[in-house]
């Protein structure tokens, strides 16, 4: 599995794509250029974008349980402290 800092560095670079392609969509909307080759290529380009980024975010597991039900998180030990 990465590094913390790999994946952090990994997600931020694709939400920079991510968010570039989202901008560039919006800025076509403005200019009501939401049809032909270049809307095409936008949404497209915002797809490609999208699912890189969120196919980091498979490989991230985590349990929600400890901050519902109040029992230690892994690796926090009561005993520890």
């Amino acid at each position: 599995m990465p590094s913390t800092d790999d994946f952090r560095f990994n997600a931020h670079h694709l939400l920079l794509d991510l968010d570039a392609s989202t901008n560039h969509l919006m800025m076509l909307v403005v200019s009501h250029e939401v049809e032909g080759a270049r809307w095409d290529e936008a949404v497209s380009r915002h797809r490609q974008a999208y699912e890189a980024w969120a196919s980091i975010l498979t490989g991230i597991k985590t349990d929600p349980l400890p901050a519902l039900d109040g029992r230690p998180a892994e690796g926090d030990s009561p005993t520890a402290k």
